[in-house]
């Protein structure tokens, strides 16, 4: 059942991506912006959830648990989707810069030739550092927190990296993402503190079972020798 939760949550994670890069290209629609290139994170995270909220209903299945189960494995593969960009050259870098790991990229499919951030590869590690803490978490906290943590720690990346990126604010000098960023955190934040407040047990402790009543022993009435 993970598995097939899994390929359905990657298929309209991949559909909603496209839908979204479509409906925000929508002025200087193209043909060949149906092809393989042109996917917005935040429309495969819409896509993706649907899914899994439509599995979990018709299975039955905890949604808290399994949100909390794919939470560490979405952010691991947002990293190595970053990875793609980055060797891509997709236009998703950064600023230029003369920090030493400044990289232009002359050959991307959105050439530059000036050194700038490689803001994919800072994107990649902290994904792949969120989805090390979130591992850990998962032995030690509720699934509802930690995929609370992942909509908080995903969120604040996003935030940051966004220093660095080139990208027009659209609301009260934020980017895109930052707005995003901030609605997951303030999520991510509410399931938490949820969670909190209706306590729960850890994964690796078993709640306390109470001792069994002990057998009574009817006094015998035969008198001792």
């Amino acid at each position: 059942m993970g598995q097939s939760i899994a390929l359905w949550a990657t298929l309209w994670g991949f559909v909603g991506a496209k839908v979204y890069f479509l409906i925000a290209s929508f002025q200087h629609l193209s043909w060949h912006m149906l092809g393989g290139s042109g996917f917005v994170w935040y429309g495969g995270l819409i896509g993706g959830t649907i899914a899994v909220v439509v599995m979990t209903r018709r299975h039955q299945l905890s949604l808290p648990k399994v949100a909390g189960a794919m939470a560490a494995p979405l952010s691991a593969a947002y990293g190595i989707g970053r990875i793609g960009c980055f060797l891509a050259g997709d236009g998703t870098y950064g600023k230029p810069t003369d920090l030493p790991w400044g990289m232009a990229f002359p050959n991307g499919a959105v050439p530059v030739d000036v050194p700038v951030h490689p803001a994919q590869l800072y994107e990649a590690v902290g994904a792949f550092l969120i989805a090390g803490i979130l591992w850990a978490l998962g032995r030690r906290v509720g699934p509802l927190t930690v995929f609370g943590a992942y909509l908080v720690l995903s969120g604040a990346a996003r935030l940051i990296v966004e220093i660095v990126r080139i990208n027009n604010p659209i609301l009260l000098g934020f980017t895109e993402a930052q707005v995003f960023g901030i609605v997951s955190i303030l999520v991510g934040t509410a399931l938490i503190v949820r969670e909190a407040r209706h306590g729960h047990t850890p994964p690796h402790e078993e709640p306390a079972q109470a001792a069994p009543d002990e057998p009574v022993v009817a006094a015998s009435t035969t008198p001792r020798a």
